[in-house]
């Protein structure tokens, strides 16, 4: 995972504008800690949730109250993007994170409240300590929620089990679980999936429904909801459809598949690996002519560190 740190030890923070709002968090890139850095697939959530927030179910006016937990918020993206939108947000990460977290939270917050008198949506973001397992901890939280949310959270073998445990004790019936994951290890991946469809029921987010520029092949996004008790499937399915599809589309929308996605699986990894590197090789090739922006920038780092993974140094 080391390798795949895309920023250098000078960057300390990282601006970007979510729903109209210039929003600064603070990164620790020198921590021992993955969570005290802004991963890609968190900025990736927030412009999904931007471009979709004019109609359908992710608008203020269906969101404004619903409670929503972030599992492993590290910076805190994820959860400011569901906050703007008028949700009651729990953002959560271990103990070594939740300094960095709340210092992130209580200065945004401010420049919401305070700063910009466009702020009549906005819900409301708290931080709270959760190790996934920690019965003590998940009580305090006062689950169910209506959404549990999470970016980038996944990254090792040992942590599914736990990251499903807690899923579950979070969850009520009518549960929305929203995650977007940056695809770094086959194994885990095709472990996380399994899981995720024995679990779930599963709708891949189509490339057209998220915000063109803030995409990438590598990075998918999950609309999940527990499984129903036998005899109620036919239901619960089709409650998910209709989540998956309330959200605006592009015009030229590509064809869907009955798992909501593109028609190639989420397994289909040698797919993601050819569109990855043709994206990759295009945007190394304008390099020489042309300034990056800052997320091409992020992505030419994540393309190089693939690269050195892969070399053998003699």
């Amino acid at each position: 995972m080391e390798h795949d740190r895309l920023n250098s030890p000078s960057t300390s923070s990282i601006t970007l504008e979510v729903l109209g709002h210039q929003l600064q968090f603070s990164q620790d890139p020198n921590s021992k800690h993955l969570g005290t850095t802004v991963w890609d697939a968190s900025m990736v959530f927030v412009k999904f949730l931007e471009k979709n927030c004019r109609k359908g179910r992710f608008c203020p006016s269906k969101l404004k109250g619903k409670r929503v937990i972030e599992l492993g918020a590290g910076c805190g993206v994820a959860g400011f993007g569901m906050a703007l939108l008028g949700c009651e947000v729990v953002a959560t990460d271990q103990i070594e994170v939740v300094p960095l977290l709340m210092r992130n939270v209580e200065r945004n917050t401010s420049r919401i409240t305070q700063m910009d008198t466009n702020s009549v949506s906005f819900g409301s973001i708290k931080v709270a300590e959760l190790d996934w397992g920690n019965q003590d901890q998940i009580r305090a939280v006062e689950p169910p929620f209506d959404y549990i949310i999470g970016t980038d959270v996944v990254y090792a073998e040992h942590l599914l089990e736990p990251l499903l445990q807690t899923v579950f004790a979070l969850s009520g019936p009518k549960t929305t679980i929203l995650m977007g994951y940056e695809i770094r290890s086959t194994s885990v991946h095709e472990q996380m999936h399994d899981m995720w469809k024995r679990n779930f029921e599963v709708k891949i987010v189509p490339k057209a429904k998220m915000d063109s520029k803030y995409q990438h092949p590598s990075i998918q996004l999950y609309i999940m909801g527990l499984k129903p008790p036998a005899g109620s499937i036919e239901n619960m399915t089709r409650r998910i459809d209709q989540q998956a599809n309330e959200v605006e589309t592009d015009s030229e929308t590509p064809k869907e598949d009955d798992n909501g996605g593109n028609s190639k699986d989420m397994n289909d990894t040698d797919y993601c690996s050819n569109e990855k590197a043709q994206e990759d090789c295009e945007l190394a090739m304008r390099l020489p002519k042309a300034k990056l922006n800052d997320w091409e920038a992020r992505r030419l780092g994540s393309m190089a560190a693939r690269l050195l993974r892969d070399v053998k140094i003699s």
